[in-house]
């Protein structure tokens, strides 16, 4: 019996030393994962008596121009509580119930979390509405167009680099539709190397859409419910791989789907909580960020949970309302809180396990 003991022992020592750095740690919640969190960061943008409002989008071009898209600017109240820390969570109010004031809806910081744009110009946009929902560009595109999605117009808009000129819309303004020309609500849009897109569709409709690269509607997929290529809820997340799958956040049935190209079901992965975002890196690994859970999670593209790290709460390096994340080419994250009106800059740790690091999206490649 003694051997046996000794023996079993001697198997937990060798688990114990054979598990990764991260599990061997004293202490701590693991909330930042391999990362740590760039301290006030962005500068703030508000004016005085008034503080940034929910932030549901962020996208990185180059590690010195990081697009931040903001549902306008909350006016503080009179007096502070002492519970305050400066985010708007902590208020014990979510940043997007009150009504904002749409100023800085679309901004630009560079590395150090500086304002350097701001296409105030297009605040009008989003007047009774709430500001853009995502804003990306296509990483295929060598004009480096940048697209929003309006959830609350209804619409897709594309503008030059510059921010200078609106060169197009999808969708109709104010109309909501399940058809060829009109979304409901989109929240997320992703592109194939030849230029074909697919845009979640979305907050109100339940679908998914395919377009040519010339902005030529192809095909739509999904309705309300629960069954093999229907959804639960908000469709918030489509996203593709190099192999053309296309994988879909269906939160509300607490899965991804999997599709071919022209929507035909190929695969789910079920028992999730919430998955809300999806970012496919070079290496083919599949990143999700589960609102519920507050986690980033990194599964293969068979469906197998690799590793995950993160936590709830409203202090710095926590997450509440965790809505997109995207990384730059020096592999700095940046996760944007729709919830507590925060978006934060985390840069990996000396000595990071690169296992746990998210990668470069597909598509991307080295410094521009």
């Amino acid at each position: 019996m003694r051997t046996a003991i000794l023996t079993i022992a001697s198997v937990f020592a060798i688990g114990v030393a054979a598990s990764p750095s991260w599990l061997q740690e004293k202490g701590g919640e693991n909330e930042t994962g391999p990362y740590e969190v760039v301290d006030k960061w962005p500068a703030p943008w508000a004016q005085k008596g008034y503080i940034w409002g929910s932030q549901p989008g962020v996208f990185a071009e180059t590690p010195n121009r990081i697009f931040i898209a903001a549902r306008g600017e909350l006016k503080l109240p009179e007096t502070l509580p002492r519970t305050s820390n400066g985010i708007w969570g902590s208020l014990n109010q979510r940043a997007t119930e009150p009504k904002a004031e749409m100023r800085s809806c679309i901004l630009v910081v560079d590395g150090a979390g500086k304002t350097i744009e701001s296409w105030t110009q297009w605040d009008r946009l989003f007047e009774g509405g709430g500001g853009p929902h995502k804003i990306r560009i296509n990483p295929y595109d060598p004009e480096r167009h940048v697209w929003f999605l309006d959830r609350e117009s209804h619409t897709v808009q594309e503008f030059t680099r510059d921010g200078k000129t609106l060169l197009r819309t999808l969708g109709e303004k104010g109309v909501t539709a399940v058809d060829d020309r009109h979304f409901g609500r989109p929240a997320e849009i992703a592109w194939f190397p030849d230029g074909t897109f697919f845009i979640a569709d979305g907050y109100q409709n339940r679908r998914v859409v395919k377009f040519d690269k010339t902005g030529k509607y192809v095909t739509s997929w999904g309705s309300q419910g629960s069954a093999p290529g229907q959804f639960g809820g908000v469709v918030h997340c489509v996203a593709v791989d190099s192999n053309r799958r296309v994988y879909v956040a269906d939160a509300g049935n607490r899965r991804i789907q999997i599709f071919d190209e022209n929507g035909k079901f190929l695969d789910q992965w079920t028992g999730l909580t919430s998955p809300n975002h999806i970012v496919i890196t070079q290496d083919q690994s599949v990143w999700v960020s589960d609102l519920q859970t507050a986690r980033i999670l990194k599964y293969n593209t068979s469906g197998q949970l690799q590793t995950y790290w993160g936590l709830g709460g409203t202090t710095e390096g926590t997450f509440q309302g965790l809505h997109d994340f995207h990384v730059d080419s020096e592999g700095n994250l940046y996760l944007n809180q729709a919830l507590a009106h925060r978006i934060d800059k985390y840069v990996p740790k000396p000595g990071a396990d690169r296992n746990r690091l998210v990668g470069q999206p597909l598509g991307t490649g080295g410094s521009r």
